[in-house]
């Protein structure tokens, strides 16, 4: 306890961070209209008066094509002087504040993001579902600068860092997976050239970077299913991120369209997440085949830390992040004595944005997150919350379904 590193300042590129924390970019669903809430300013501000390092705002779209939420944040400049609210909000209960920014990919549809949806390959998106247009190459040098741009505009709300999403089968990662990447051209077949699309990206985002924000890379250690990356390429994928000159990377996995609880861990409860649905035939559909198409994966502590070890014997160069299910302050000084210079924490801190202040204080700290996944389930149609802070009574059926999940 003594010797603990998670107390201590440490670097990613030019940042200094209080501590080893950071909230992880777990999306929050709170953007009505596209744009930040004061809902999603009071979240925020409540991890870092809670005490973490930095906080992550989830998941900004970097183009209107890349949503695929419509409670999403998307990058323009008549959102910035309410991300600069945010993030003065931020500073002044002593953290920093990081944006990610990303792509959606394939995984939208033309009722939210204006166009039909885009990817590395055209087909068909089950899960929207939707017919998709793979990106012309002419198209990918205006898509990579779109990544740029949107570093900019978070440089202007007052954020010190930004977070590029390249896995869980979104765009930079569905031009990077096999499964997805059927393209004929330079971006697509060996994985150099499926590699060539998140140069162009890292370039124009390090350049937009400059030497004042630090940039952190989402990457996948594998995709978490037949087909997908696997972790020898993941671990090339990783190493080419070093060259391209990101400052530290988050280690994940999976992909939310095909292997979601890889991602998560744990089961969907598909009761929840169809209570919330307004689509009454999704909602329908969902509760007949959701437990097919979701399929439960095991939740256990620190979960992608047998993959991560592998990562750290090959990245010496950057600090390296650890994301997926810390929940004890034990298994967080394990994960820091391991090598990873710093941990990310989602459903933790939702449970309990004070977390932080409590691991100060308690050896044996541990929250409790009893991982239902409730707050997972209703994300995908109103905010993203745990079901131990609702205002509102659940349903009778909604009650015993996080009962028996939490249970098991």
């Amino acid at each position: 306890m003594m010797n603990s590193k998670l107390f201590t300042p440490a670097s990613i590129g030019p940042l200094t961070l209080r501590n080893r924390t950071i909230r992880s970019a777990a999306f929050e669903s709170m953007c009505p209209g596209n744009a930040p809430s004061r809902q999603l300013k009071d979240y925020h501000c409540s991890v870092a008066a809670g005490g973490v390092g930095m906080t992550t705002i989830a998941y900004a779209a970097v183009t209107q094509s890349g949503l695929s939420f419509d409670r999403q944040l998307w990058m323009r400049p008549e959102i910035i002087p309410g991300l600069r609210e945010i993030t003065d909000a931020v500073h002044k209960e002593g953290a920093a504040v990081s944006i990610q920014l990303g792509h959606c990919g394939n995984m939208s549809h033309k009722s939210i993001c204006g166009v039909t949806p885009v990817g590395a390959s055209s087909g068909f998106n089950l899960y929207s579902p939707t017919f998709v247009r793979g990106l012309r190459k002419e198209e990918l040098p205006q898509m990579a600068k779109a990544y740029g741009q949107s570093v900019n505009w978070a440089r202007e709300a007052g954020f010190d860092a930004v977070e590029i999403h390249a896995g869980h089968g979104y765009l930079i990662s569905q031009f990077l997976s096999p499964y997805t990447n059927h393209r004929k051209d330079e971006f697509g077949g060996s994985l150099e050239n499926r590699m060539r699309f998140m140069d162009m990206v890292m370039e124009e985002v390090m350049r937009a970077a400059g030497n004042d924000m630090a940039v952190l890379v989402k990457t996948n250690m594998r995709d978490g299913f037949k087909g997908g990356m696997e972790i020898d390429e993941a671990v090339q994928v990783a190493k080419r991120l070093v060259q391209d000159g990101a400052h530290a990377l988050v280690l994940s996995g999976g992909f939310v369209s095909k292997a979601p609880m890889y991602v998560m861990r744990g089961a969907m409860p598909i009761k929840s997440m169809t209570h919330y649905m307004n689509c009454w035939w999704l909602k329908y559909g969902v509760r007949m085949v959701g437990k097919w198409m979701i399929p439960t994966v095991p939740f256990k502590e620190a979960y992608f830390l047998e993959d991560a070890l592998r990562f750290r014997t090959e990245i010496k160069e950057i600090p390296l992040v650890y994301v997926g299910g810390l929940v004890s302050r034990e298994k967080i000084d394990e994960v820091l004595d391991d090598g990873f210079e710093f941990v990310q924490m989602g459903r933790a801190l939702l449970n309990e944005p004070g977390f932080v202040n409590r691991l100060r204080t308690e050896e044996k700290a541990r929250c409790n997150c009893g991982h239902s996944n409730y707050c997972i389930a209703r994300m995908y149609t109103i905010d993203m919350a745990c079901h131990k802070h609702l205002e509102e009574k659940l349903p009778l059926c909604l009650e015993r379904e996080i009962e028996k999940l939490e249970n098991q």
